[in-house]
């Protein structure tokens, strides 16, 4: 499985939290931060959305791991009902160009961990996300991002 590079930098994110298996019921929070997002003006093809699952599920039972739905913005929104705010810190990550399916998103999971180890690449432990840029979305891609050490290629 083919990979670039890519430093991601530090941003500005809203997003909506649930917990509980990832899998199908992540895109009902992803669903949830769209709403929030349309009805202000932020979802425009040039909007960044990330998809952060925050825990390893052999480390944290199932109904425990968080995932996060999110959306890059420029500026302070303010915490609403359901809705936080934080900075997500970037880093090295390998980027790897995934079908927006649900099939593709799966098959990229299971495959990218054993291609960054043949390739030589150290894990870093800021969290692997699905990112899903408005330009790519339309072309029918997104792109699982895992994060690596800097030196680690």
């Amino acid at each position: 499985m083919e990979f670039k590079i890519e430093t991601l930098q530090p941003v500005r994110i809203v997003y909506v939290r649930r917990r509980g298996v990832y899998g199908p019921e992540n895109a009902k929070a992803m669903e949830q931060l769209k709403a929030w997002a349309r009805e202000r003006g932020l979802l425009t093809e040039a909007a960044v959305l990330y998809g952060m699952p925050l825990d390893h599920p052999q480390a944290v039972s199932a109904e425990q791991c968080r995932y996060d739905a999110c959306i890059v913005t420029g500026e302070p929104i303010g915490a609403e009902e359901g809705v936080f705010e934080r900075r997500f810190e970037g880093g090295t990550y390998a980027v790897f160009r995934v079908p927006h399916t649900a099939e593709g998103m799966q098959a990229a999971w299971a495959a990218a961990f054993p291609a960054l180890q043949k390739a030589g690449c150290r894990l870093s432990d800021q969290p692997a996300v699905e990112r899903y840029a408005g330009t790519q979305l339309l072309q029918g891609f997104c792109e699982l991002c895992v994060p690596i050490e800097a030196d680690g290629v």
